[in-house]
């Protein structure tokens, strides 16, 4: 129980660098949905319900008077079926935990915090809690670009203008560099992108991420394992 805050503050730390471009791209989205006419209050239950940046851009590219709400649905579903590669990356730091920790805590998982937690575990010092002060911290930065660019967005007529709408690919390119291992992830990285490129070619919408996670895991799986170095580290109870 004492080590709950003190874990949360250290993972919210953690993604001080990438909150802080998440609320840049969040500023983007917020931009584009005070285009499409949403209320703050529209933008905060997306914010709350969501949480996923990429899904939410989807949304807010189809909203219309007229909600086309499967064809919204199925689109968010298509681009959050990452979750289920992530959350199985996870599983290791939650055995042991029951369903209702997992729940809680999983809601609150996105791309950036998941790759700090991923590389903190490395050192075999991430918790659960690391991972959930990290998402909260996340949430409030995400929460607060969207606000921010919703208020302003009559301000900001074109983003792309002031390289907001980079900031997205700037933190993820980022983040991948971070979780770069050696020369046994190359192939894996090469098969994902190429599997990528091809789906994002000849399939419409967002399959393309799907195809390069799941051919990138598939490959990684069946190719040669490297054993990989891991500096003992004192052991954090988690809760």
């Amino acid at each position: 129980m004492k080590r709950r805050k003190p874990e949360m503050i250290r993972g919210a730390r953690a993604n001080v660098p990438v909150a802080a471009s998440a609320m840049a791209y969040g500023s983007v989205l917020g931009v584009l949905a005070a285009q499409k006419g949403l209320s703050w209050l529209d933008m905060m239950y997306m914010n709350t319900a969501v949480f996923a940046g990429a899904a939410q851009f989807v949304m807010v590219d189809m909203w219309s008077n007229h909600l086309p709400v499967f064809e919204m649905t199925l689109a968010v579903l298509v681009i959050n079926l990452r979750y289920l590669l992530i959350g199985a990356s996870l599983d290791p730091l939650f055995s042991g935990r029951g369903v209702l920790h997992k729940m809680g805590m999983m809601h609150l998982v996105a791309d950036e915090n998941w790759a700090v937690t991923m590389s903190e575990q490395r050192t075999g010092s991430a918790t659960t809690w690391f991972l959930f002060g990290g998402g909260v911290f996340l949430y409030l930065a995400w929460s607060s670009g969207t606000l921010i660019g919703l208020l302003g967005g009559g301000f900001i007529t074109r983003p792309e203008e002031y390289a907001l709408d980079f900031a997205f690919t700037a933190v993820f390119t980022a983040l991948a560099v971070g979780l770069w291992r050696g020369k046994g992830d190359v192939i894996p990285w090469i098969v994902a992108g190429a599997a990528a490129l091809l789906v994002h070619k000849f399939l419409p919408g967002k399959w393309y991420i799907v195809a390069g996670g799941l051919a990138g895991a598939v490959s990684a799986m069946l190719g040669p394992c490297e054993p990989v170095e891991v500096e003992e580290a004192e052991d954090v109870p988690s809760y």
